[in-house]
């Protein structure tokens, strides 16, 4: 590892949560140099949702490359992006009767929410954007400032410039938290200047796999039909089938003006879109432009990927059956334990989070506990103090069982060693 301690920025970060060097990758195994196999319950983040060198991806690739297919064409017409719009409109949005336009962004989830918060500021004439507590958008600067997660915001560079902060659902308890955000609206004198846009993940992921109801999200859409303000989704990690639908808003029957798309849509490959409603395409052309904006390798990969996982509902079957055998076996974890800690699981589709209340350092254990394992989980959460589960959606049930076996291993040896300690301190 000491070439990546002497070279690399000391901004890496992954690599010190997982310390070893990996050499190749398939399906939801990763292994390292010394061919040890890893469990991966982390996917890239949610990048890799039909898993890691996924057989029909890779063979699509390889054939493109082989006819000198176009690699790098800025936003010129190609037959891949023409074959990746006449597919994400045939498989995606016509089935579900959704009605947008598609704008290629650089090819990073920070890209299309920068697009997006830009474009509803065009169209709107207005600057405010309302984002929520422990929401995450991206890192760069239009990102950041409506990013709520104080693990990514510092005083230094942070800009708190058009950005104000909501409670999300939950963030109170019981309390309605969208009766907080309408007094707001409705009092011309509150100090929040009518927004633009509300921006929110319906799943927050890295604010600690906060869920967002059904109910909370059909009254949001109303309040913001009711005020003039533009509903943004961001469906960047949460999206692409994590959720079980496609995407992740679906099962509220909403309609959002705009959503943002990355990590999965390309197939394991960089890219990103922004989805708007017609009417909103004010942009001039060139108005909003990027050298990568539309990766050619990534149109291919994301268009073998819907033509072999979304013609049917197979795959949200298999998702949603899944979610249970994961939250079930979470929830037993968590049982074992009640007496001593208070241990709360939380989820949709194959995002879920595993958060100890009562000690928010163990998150942090757990994770190195289970590498330990041979398992390759996160944390998330202002603290880092919910461990996260994003394992490949494709990911069969024999080897989802036996991750999760995994995960009890490491915490029934984290809680072992912790009781241990406390006798020693008597």
């Amino acid at each position: 590892m000491r070439i990546f301690e002497n070279l690399e920025s000391e901004v890496r970060g992954y690599i010190r949560s997982f310390p070893t060097i990996f050499k190749k990758a398939k399906g939801a195994i990763l292994t390292d140099e010394q061919g040890v196999d890893y469990i991966d319950f982390f996917a890239g983040a949610g990048t890799l949702n039909y898993g890691h060198n996924n057989e029909h991806i890779s063979k699509a690739l390889i054939e493109y490359l082989q006819e000198d297919g176009i690699v790098h064409g800025l936003d010129m017409a190609t037959v891949a992006k023409k074959e990746f719009l006449q597919t994400f409109e045939s498989h995606i949005l016509k089935p579900r009767n959704l009605e947008y336009k598609i704008q290629f962004t650089g090819p990073t989830g920070t890209n299309a929410v920068e697009t997006a918060l830009k474009l509803a500021r065009l169209v709107k004439g207005r600057s405010n954007i309302i984002a929520f507590t422990n929401g995450y958008h991206g890192l760069s600067q239009g990102s950041l400032a409506v990013t709520g997660n104080n693990e990514y915001r510092d005083e230094s560079y942070i800009s708190r410039t058009n950005a104000t902060f909501m409670p999300f659902d939950g963030y109170f308890g019981d309390m309605n938290t969208l009766s907080y955000f309408r007094k707001f609206l409705s009092d011309g004198s509150s100090g929040v200047d009518l927004p633009a846009a509300v921006i929110l993940e319906t799943i927050q992921g890295e604010g600690g796999i906060n869920v967002a109801s059904k109910e909370w999200l059909q009254e949001l859409e109303a309040i913001c039909r009711e005020f003039d303000i533009l509903l943004i989704i961001d469906d960047i990690q949460v999206g692409n089938g994590r959720s079980g639908d496609f995407f992740s808003f679906e099962f509220a029957g909403i309609n959002p003006d705009m959503v943002t798309l990355s990590k999965s849509i390309g197939g394991g490959l960089p890219m990103a879109i922004l989805l708007f409603k017609p009417h909103l395409d004010q942009w001039k052309p060139g108005e909003h432009t990027g050298t990568f904006r539309g990766n050619n390798l990534a149109f291919v990969a994301s268009k073998v990927s819907l033509e072999q996982y979304w013609q049917n509902d197979n795959i949200s079957k298999a998702v949603k059956y899944k979610e249970k055998i994961l939250k079930d076996y979470l929830e037993k974890i968590a049982s074992k334990y009640k007496d001593d800690y208070e241990i709360e699981v939380r989820g949709r589709g194959l995002a879920y989070g595993f958060e100890i209340k009562n000690d928010s350092s163990m998150a942090s254990d757990l994770s190195s506990y289970s590498f330990q394992e041979q398992l390759i989980v996160e944390t998330c959460g202002s603290l880092g103090q919910v461990v996260k589960f994003l394992p490949p959606l494709l990911i069969d049930e024999e080897l989802l069982l036996e991750g999760l076996k995994r995960f009890e291993k490491a915490v029934d040896k984290l809680i072992v060693e912790r009781k241990n300690n406390l006798k020693g301190e008597f």
